[in-house]
């Protein structure tokens, strides 16, 4: 008999950590595109304001190389923590940015960052270590390549972290397109484009009742 329990995301439980999207460490990402990673971030982003998940951004030595947060994370949420780290590496060892993911009082943490192998990596096993369940967005999350990507990859989930997708990610937590038909589908019509191709169809079909010639 199989003891497996299967942890879904619950959008009821769950908290968003946006750690260091900052424009200066963008440059370092090469396991994939500039366009898309930047599209799955900000997908990622829309996901939480979807389902109103509480957010924190956090950034790591912004007055250096690593540049600012990217303008359309603050512009998207202009009201959640945003946690400015003179210098740690480590976003868990900043005290104010604990004390912020602890505010949520969300038990699943949704984490996406740059560079996978380093500001992902040891934020998500901090959190495990800390008792909360970890789910790491991995093509929201970016760094020099795909060695590196593989090996945080498989450290992260050994420890008992869950990889996943921004698309997963919505669809687990939306749980039945019952729930909102035409808002899940303009999400992701919005960063998808071949699903926008499937939204004008259902919507040309719903409208006369039949496919559209």
């Amino acid at each position: 008999m199989s003891t497996f329990k299967y942890n879904r995301l619950d959008k009821n439980d769950a908290a968003v950590l946006l750690v260091d999207h900052q424009t200066g460490l963008f440059s370092l990402v090469r396991d994939i595109g500039a366009a898309d990673f930047k599209n799955n971030v900000l997908a990622l982003a829309s996901v939480a304001k979807f389902f109103d998940l509480p957010t924190v951004l956090t950034t790591s030595f912004e007055q250096g190389p690593n540049g600012v947060i990217i303008p359309e994370l603050k512009e998207k949420f202009p009201d959640a923590p945003f946690i400015s780290r003179p210098g740690q590496i480590n976003a868990w060892d900043n005290e104010d940015f604990v004390k912020a993911v602890e505010a949520t009082g969300k038990k699943q943490l949704i984490i996406a960052g740059i560079v996978t192998d380093v500001c992902v990596t040891f934020c998500a096993l901090s959190a495990l270590e800390a008792g909360y369940d970890v789910f790491v967005v991995t093509d929201a999350s970016g760094t020099f390549d795909e060695a590196c990507r593989y090996a945080a990859w498989d450290r992260m989930s050994r420890a008992g972290v869950q990889l996943v997708n921004w698309f997963s990610v919505v669809c687990e937590l939306h749980r039945d397109w019952r729930n909102d038909i035409e808002g899940l589908g303009s999400l992701l019509a919005g960063f998808i484009p071949d699903y926008k191709n499937l939204m004008t169809s259902y919507a040309a079909t719903s409208n006369t009742g039949s496919p559209s010639k």
